[in-house]
């Protein structure tokens, strides 16, 4: 808000509240992490930002699997960090899009990581793992408990001179030490933010925006489009709905680990959705895999007074990342690694300068005249093309209004980890939160299902919703107890 009060585009205010995030919320995101964003400035094509890393030149698959691993590391290791994006993100958007000098956008987190912050809630059960292991947490025990980050602080004013500043400067010098081989000088000068064409479906009267491979976006415009063809009830109350759209993501995503790596061309894909939609049985669940041979991530959204919209999503993947930190500014270091694959020949295999399989979906949505529509995003794992399957079917498909579309109970598709869904699709349960009335004609057909309390496990979804009148409709989730929407 003190960014749009002072002139600066929705991308400073964007990149503003995500640095201060990235100080204050370093167990869902952090400049040890990755992000993706949607740009739409005007009418016409939004642009998408793919700012996710790539792994080291030191990165060996053959070590990993000769150690016995057959998946990549989930914690305490550094092979499952690639060089962190988010700082190239932000230079990236505030580059194209900012109006603000840089020094002023980041200038509330830097006073944040060098005065002091409230540790919250959220971040609470985090502090006795992570304590341990980096100073500025050690004196952190409950809410409230004061926590400063003055080497955080002095990685944000390196960054406002630019980027060599912060990747080759006293960041990088600690994550070439700590990568002990992983990571080369090379790596770290390589800008790791690229403008990408982004991938667009048609659904409900609109269009439906979001970034191709590396990221998983794909599965939510697929979804969608098996969707619109179904008869879908006319109340989300109804069992029916919930089966339906259930099915629909099971088909989308089935196949997701043999489809999805970077560089991978999903147009075949995502035309299939009307043959992947001939295969639901609105009396019963199918076995997908036989067709074929918790809060982690920090969403935001922003619309300026001229009507640019950002769609920003940027992460750690698991709580605090892998839990190493760069030992010279404490900058605790994402492990996006564990998308990659260990099978040999894989086209998603971990190896030298490739960018794993994401999680991430940032959404857009425009009208048909080329205007924006909405701004939409979510947390939640493999879940997010799922829960922004439900959120958009509410708002586009059942007219409701952000507050009801967000607010509403969701289900989703259960796994162990919330980042291997689709190891086992045939496997997956569907947890309904409480409130969701459709349990009963899940089970009558065929879906396994779970009851989980109403809260984080199904995400924290934000939208903002341009009116027809140009009047900004926002809703935050009410499952995130650090989530707000505010308007000028």
């Amino acid at each position: 808000m003190a960014m749009l009060e002072r002139g600066g585009s929705a991308a400073d205010a964007a990149v503003a509240a995500n640095a201060v995030l990235a100080v204050t919320a370093p167990h869902m995101c952090g400049l040890g992490g990755d992000l993706f964003a949607l740009v739409h400035d005007g009418t016409g094509t939004p642009s998408a930002l793919n700012a996710s890393g790539r792994a080291g030149s030191g990165a060996d698959p053959e070590r990993l699997r000769a150690e016995g691993h057959t998946r990549m590391p989930h914690r305490h290791d550094i092979r499952s960090a690639p060089v962190p994006g988010c700082a190239d993100g932000w230079l990236a958007l505030h580059g194209r899009y900012g109006r603000l000098p840089m020094a002023e956008v980041l200038a509330p987190a830097i006073g944040h990581a060098r005065d002091g912050f409230p540790a919250s809630p959220l971040m609470v059960p985090g502090l006795e793992t992570v304590g341990p292991l980096c100073e500025d947490f050690a004196a952190a025990r409950q809410a409230g408990d004061l926590i400063r980050r003055p080497g955080v602080a002095r990685a944000l004013e390196a960054l406002t001179g630019g980027r060599d500043g912060f990747y080759l400067g006293e960041f990088g010098e600690g994550l070439l030490a700590v990568g002990a081989g992983e990571y080369t000088e090379d790596d770290l000068a390589k800008d790791g933010a690229e403008w990408v064409d982004p991938l667009r479906a048609r659904a409900f009267g609109h269009d439906v925006w979001t970034m191709p491979p590396n990221s998983q976006g794909y599965l939510l415009l697929l979804a969608l489009g098996i969707a619109e063809g179904l008869d879908l009830p006319a109340d989300p109350a109804d069992p029916l709905w919930a089966h339906l759209l259930v099915e629909a993501a099971r088909l989308a995503g089935h196949d997701r680990p043999e489809v999805l790596f970077e560089g991978a061309s999903v147009d075949e894909v995502l035309g299939s959705a009307a043959a992947r939609r001939t295969l639901i049985d609105p009396a019963g669940r199918i076995a997908v895999r036989d067709l074929t041979a918790p809060g982690d991530t920090t969403y935001l959204c922003v619309v300026d007074g001229d009507g640019m919209g950002v769609s920003l999503i940027q992460s750690n993947a698991a709580g605090f990342g892998s839990l190493v930190f760069e030992p010279r500014t404490g900058i605790n270091l994402h492990n996006r690694g564990i998308g990659f694959s260990l099978v040999p020949g894989h086209p998603a295999e971990y190896g030298p300068g490739r960018r794993p399989p994401h999680t991430l979906v940032p959404a857009l949505v425009t009208r048909a005249d080329g205007s924006l529509r909405s701004v939409v995003g979510t947390m939640g794992g493999d879940a997010q093309p799922q829960i922004l399957l439900q959120v958009l079917t509410r708002l586009l498909a059942h007219d409701q209004a952000p507050g009801e579309a967000i607010g509403a109970a969701r289900w989703r598709l259960a796994s162990g980890t919330g980042f291997d869904t689709w190891d086992t699709p045939d496997q997956a349960v569907v947890e309904i939160e409480d409130g969701g009335p459709w349990s009963d004609g899940l089970r009558d057909r065929g879906h396994p299902v779970g009851a989980m309390p109403y809260g984080s496990s199904f995400g924290h979804a934000h939208l903002i919703d341009v009116l027809p009148s140009g009047v900004l409709a926002g809703a935050a989730d009410p499952r995130s107890i650090i989530g707000a929407a505010a308007g000028l």
